[in-house]
């Protein structure tokens, strides 16, 4: 016993010194990995990050093959983004098909796509020929799928800001703008076709830094408040992001459709901005994304919806230096390039290293191959 006790301690400083992964909580969350940047670990370390963890959901924006590659043969599902230049080629049936047999087929089944988006936030442009390809976009997309006998495995969809609502407050009251009722109806109605999801980004931060002295901080934060109350259902709000969610639901009930289910394809908080960005800071970063994994982890139901747990996925994976726009653009990751976490939210994940050649390391590889060599040599003359 007395030498099974020494052992184990020996192997913990071992452990301590080493750099293995330590995997601190399973995480029922998905995750945006954004590349618009030039300092990014290769697609093979962010599997490992990922996998440390225990992410298996994971969103992109594009279908990056070297992405697709290094997560081949692992248990993550990928949401994969078909950006808005692609949606007039995408309404011609032959280039569907050749995007689908180029991008998505080869990938499959080792690497597990479950769903394409087809175009992202496309209500937010004044492209009005953007808005009239989207849907037949889709269409497309998904007869090529049911071509290739790939529908039960990937799913159609796309993603939507905010903008599109007219109404959002109360929740109850709900309502599409009205000049994106025919489009949104008519997707509503290819959702329902094919049992896909309505996607949403929702932002929370936008409300906060446009209105910083009429939204109170822990209302976003998802910290103790006294809340809403929706004066026609009666139903209470203690955070802004279910009363946004359950304010889509209205207006898609608004337009006949009680049988689609909403999930938020991106929210975050940045940790840094301009002198004008409100709130954009680590400390508030941290408090909305620590606080969103915990009522991930606990499954909740909005109030509207209390026995739908909300299906959420966090931007971002990673800091993007080259995305254009104001300073928080830049820094809606929860990891820096280099793997070290930007703020605390209670989970820990590895990245591995490239180059093992720093002083540090060296020794701590020396102590590690020290304490190993001890702990044989008394296992051989125990």
């Amino acid at each position: 016993m007395a030498a099974c006790s020494l052992l184990f301690r020996l192997l913990l400083v071992l452990l301590t010194f080493s750099d293995s992964p330590v995997q601190i909580l399973g995480l029922g969350v998905g995750i945006n990995y954004g590349q618009i940047a030039n300092n990014l670990p290769s697609p093979s370390r962010v599997s490992y990050l990922l996998s440390s963890l225990n992410i298996s959901r994971v969103k992109l924006y594009d279908a990056d093959p070297n992405v697709l590659v290094a997560f081949s043969n692992t248990n993550v599902d990928f949401i994969i983004g078909l950006g808005n230049e692609y949606l007039q080629n995408m309404t011609d049936p032959i280039k569907a098909q050749n995007w689908v047999l180029q991008r998505i087929k080869p990938h499959l089944p080792q690497t597990r796509i479950t769903s394409i988006t087809v175009g992202n936030e496309v209500f937010k442009t004044n492209d009005h020929q953007l808005w009239s390809n989207l849907l037949p976009a889709m269409q497309t997309v998904y007869n090529t799928l049911v071509g290739l006998g790939l529908d039960k495995q990937v799913t159609v969809t796309s993603a939507h800001s905010l903008d599109i609502l007219g109404v959002s407050y109360p929740p109850s009251a709900g309502a599409f703008r009205q000049d994106l009722g025919e489009y949104l109806h008519a997707i509503l109605n290819f959702h329902a076709q094919i049992k896909s999801p309505f996607l949403i980004n929702a932002y929370p931060y936008f409300a906060y830094k446009d209105k910083p002295n009429e939204v109170p901080i822990n209302y976003v934060l998802f910290q103790p408040n006294q809340g809403s109350v929706d004066p026609i259902t009666n139903l209470k709000y203690d955070n802004m992001l279910y009363a946004q969610v359950d304010a889509v639901y209205s207006a898609i009930k608004a337009m006949e459709h009680t049988d689609i289910e909403v999930r938020v394809s991106e929210t975050g908080w940045p940790s840094r901005g301009d002198e004008n960005e409100v709130g954009a800071t680590p400390e508030n970063a941290g408090l909305y994304n620590g606080n969103l994994l915990k009522i991930i982890e606990e499954k909740q139901g909005t109030p509207a919806k209390p026995n739908v747990p909300i299906d959420i996925y966090v931007f971002a994976l990673f800091n993007e230096n080259l995305k254009e726009g104001p300073t928080s653009e830049r820094n809606y990751g929860l990891y820096y390039p280099d793997g070290t976490p930007v703020y605390n939210i209670g989970v820990q994940g590895y990245l591995p290293g490239l180059v093992y050649s720093s002083a540090s390391t060296k020794n701590a590889l020396s102590v590690s191959s020290t304490l190993l060599i001890l702990v044989i040599a008394y296992l051989i003359s125990a």
